[in-house]
């Protein structure tokens, strides 16, 4: 049997199938993300800096609408025949030797040590991103001169000269805060001047200087902004030291005046009672471990997500 009209047949087909145009195949799209987007990636891959955040976020929540979820002002002692009673299903973290309730103070107490935290950490920022860009940008002189000044605050501790400060200035909110970012910026000046110093080469520093920009004009225009993920980082790495020197004060007995509801003050007051009435001295402790180790965790999650090295990982 002759396979000619088959093999022509097949032939036929495949020329067909061959003139056939075949439709191309779309390359697959390729979709730029910004910077933010693996920042924020690389932070929630980070567990512990989520929970950090998280635990930081309902501190603070709390501290906001203390009016609304405690049963008593910080300062109201109208719990005075169950002084010193142990925590129950009314009084969640018990009642303190003056018969005020503890929970309410503790609360309270989060907004005195957050408070301090944040205002230290800008007034840290405030001083230190000057300084830094000074120290980045022109070198030579000013950043030998910046550099011996950050390396006296740096062999200085920070709780002796406050407690010296506190102790001749008398203590009080303002000069915590004031005290706390006089010893917070050090880290913010040589995160700024580290950014600055990589970044004053590059070609769009070229280009300006090129067009007859000022120095002044450069820092404030290109390389400030450039440098805002290490001003965030080292705004919020000041927040916990700030809250440490506050409790530390306030424990010394130099810090937040008495009746202004003060965890460090608190625990002083607790070492008392300790042995007998333990919520007195664990309840503020917690609550001054949990806030620092929150912010620590959250403030190293945000300086590993924001680094650019790690950007598109």
């Amino acid at each position: 049997m002759s396979t000619e009209p088959i093999t022509d047949a097949l032939a036929s087909r495949g020329t067909a199938a061959a003139a056939k145009p075949v439709a191309p195949v779309a390359a697959p799209e390729t979709r730029q993300r910004s910077p933010l987007w693996y920042a924020w990636r690389r932070f929630l891959a980070n567990k512990a800096a989520v929970s950090g955040g998280s635990a930081l976020a309902i501190i603070a929540l709390m501290a906001i609408f203390a009016p609304l979820i405690t049963i008593a002002g910080p300062t109201e002692q109208i719990f005075l025949t169950s002084a010193l009673g142990f925590p129950d299903a009314r009084h969640w973290f018990g009642i303190d030797d003056l018969g005020r309730d503890f929970f309410s103070r503790i609360v309270y107490g989060a907004r005195v040590s957050l408070t301090i935290g944040f205002a230290a950490a800008a007034f840290s920022v405030i001083i230190g991103i000057p300084l830094g860009a000074i120290a980045g940008y022109y070198g030579g002189r000013a950043d030998w001169l910046i550099m011996r000044v950050i390396e006296i605050f740096s062999v200085v501790p920070p709780l002796l000269a406050a407690m010296l400060l506190g102790a001749l200035a008398g203590g009080g909110f303002w000069m915590i805060v004031f005290i706390a970012g006089l010893f917070g910026w050090v880290q913010v000046c040589l995160l700024v001047r580290a950014q600055i110093k990589a970044f004053k080469e590059r070609e769009f520093v070229r280009a300006a200087q090129a067009l007859g920009a000022t120095p002044s004009y450069i820092i404030r225009r290109h390389l400030i902004p450039n440098s805002v993920s290490p001003i965030i980082v080292g705004f919020v790495l000041a927040i916990p030291l700030a809250m440490m020197l506050e409790a530390s004060l306030s424990f010394l007995g130099v810090g937040v005046p008495p009746p202004t509801p003060s965890w460090g003050q608190m625990i002083n007051t607790g070492m008392n009672f300790m042995y007998f009435y333990w919520h007195m001295a664990v309840f503020p402790t917690a609550a001054l471990a949990i806030t620092v180790l929150a912010t620590t965790l959250f403030g190293d999650g945000l300086r590993d997500a924001l680094d650019p090295t790690l950007k598109g990982r």
